[in-house]
Parts: C-alpha cells; structure tokens; sequence
C-alpha cells in the first residue's frame, strides 16, 4: 500500500516515520531544507531533534508525487492550511483513497471540522473521510514510548484499515465512528489547556490545575454533546487521554502558551 502524508511538523513527521515500517510512505513538506534533511540524514531537526526517522521513508515537496496513486492520505497540516493544501491537491487525490486528519482544531472562517473541510473540497464518500486522536506527543511517540490513539470514520470498516496500518507495537489504535466527538475533543481542549498552563503561571497549585482540568472534561462532553458527538467518547482517549496529556505535558504547545500568558 501506498501512504502520503501531507505536513512535515512533529506530528506528520512521527506519523510517517511508524507508517514507513510496513507500507510505501512518502511525507510532503513545504520546505526544501526539511525534506532534504529527512532524505539524506533521517532526521528533521527543526522539529523533532536528533530523532532518527525510519530509513524507508521518503520527504518531497512535489504536492503531485506525494499524492498520486495513495491509498491512505493523512492530512498533518495545520487546521488553518487544510482547505488550500486540499484544493491544491484536490486533482491527484483518489476517490477510494482513506483521508485521516491528524488536526485538532476547527477552520477558522467557517468553524467547520476538518472532515468536514475535506468533504467540502474532495468528490469523496464521508466513510472515507476520518480522524485519528488521542495523547500523542510526538517526540514521546517517536521514542517508542507506549501510548495510544483513536481511528474514527463513520464506517467502523474504514478506521480498521488504517489501524492495521500503523503497526508500532507502542502505539495502540483503538476504532470508533463517533468523528464529530473525537474531532470536538481534540480542537476544544486546546483551549483548557492554555487555561491550565495560565494557572501554572500565575501560581497556583496541583490542586488548581486538577480541579480546571476535571471541570475542563465536563465542559468538553457538554459542548461535545451539543455538536452531535458520543458522550462517552469524552471519558477516553480522544477526551480525558489527550486532555490529559496536553494540560501536564512540558512538550504541550498550548500548556507553554498559557504558562507564559500566567507569568506576563
């Protein structure tokens, strides 16, 4: 099978790296330098250090190439990016191709999901259009430190396809179809997680930090539910877990943002 991966961050770059075990993975990045450096040093230093990468993996910044003939497309740009990397794309992408975003965010002039971008642009049925969420901080995930993760498309035979392709013995993929509850999760704790990080700064303790992250899950099922999302997801991995992880972790980007709004 043939996989691209479109975003050469942290998270698209890990991603890659666990998929180019099994399957032909080719990772597209924006910039020349770092896909020159993941094809001739196995490394992307920007974001992810010294980090070796899988030695099979491929970086290109040919949109064409990464794209043409890939049955699996995971989506690893940012939630901003998604719509104009898609339209740019749009023509090389295969209507029986899985597309799985690895964003966690909302599009910012529509307040769309970014299924439902994808739906907007691709001629695609939307049990092909899926999410993959949970605790996953890259480095952590690239070291082979265990963790796990949540495949959601609205057909429960589409998020075991792309389970079985992630074959990582450290990176557990659970299945589910609740898409708009995974996705809601995933955009609205970055929220909560800054609020944290905002208490870290400002001072407070433990105690703080762990009532702001219990109410935080509460606040999260409740909008979650509003949207149309399970209940229950909120209480696993694509809630709790990554709400978890992102509000305590010192590798969270929106945990470090709220502590420096703390500090002043």
């Amino acid at each position: 099978m043939r996989i691209a991966v479109v975003g050469a961050g942290s998270w698209g770059t890990t991603m890659a790296s666990l998929m180019a075990e099994a399957d032909e993975t080719v990772l597209w990045s924006r910039r020349v330098d770092v896909a020159e450096a993941i094809n001739t040093t196995d490394r992307n230093p920007d974001y992810l250090g010294d980090t070796p990468l899988h030695p099979a993996l491929t970086a290109t910044t040919d949109l064409e190439f990464a794209l043409a003939g890939a049955e699996i497309i995971v989506m690893a740009v940012p939630s901003h990016g998604t719509r104009s990397v898609l339209e740019a794309g749009v023509d090389y992408i295969s209507n029986d191709a899985l597309v799985v975003s690895l964003s966690k965010g909302f599009e910012q002039s529509t307040r769309l999901r970014m299924t439902e971008v994808a739906l907007e642009v691709l001629d695609h049925d939307s049990n092909r259009l899926g999410v993959l969420t949970g605790p996953n901080l890259a480095k952590e995930v690239l070291g082979g430190q265990p963790t796990a993760s949540v495949a959601a498309f609205p057909s429960i035979e589409s998020a075991e396809i792309l389970q079985a392709h992630i074959p990582t013995p450290t990176l557990r993929i659970y299945t589910s179809t609740d898409v708009i509850g995974c996705e809601a999760a995933g955009a609205l704790k970055n929220v909560m997680a800054i609020g944290t990080g905002m208490a870290q700064g400002l001072g407070f303790g433990d105690n703080t930090r762990a009532a702001l992250i219990t109410r935080s899950l509460n606040e999260l099922s409740r909008i979650g539910r509003a949207m149309g999302g399970d209940v229950a997801t909120f209480a696993g991995l694509a809630g709790m877990g990554d709400l978890i992880a992102t509000c305590s972790s010192p590798l969270s980007r929106n945990r470090m943002v709220g502590v420096a709004l703390g500090e002043g």
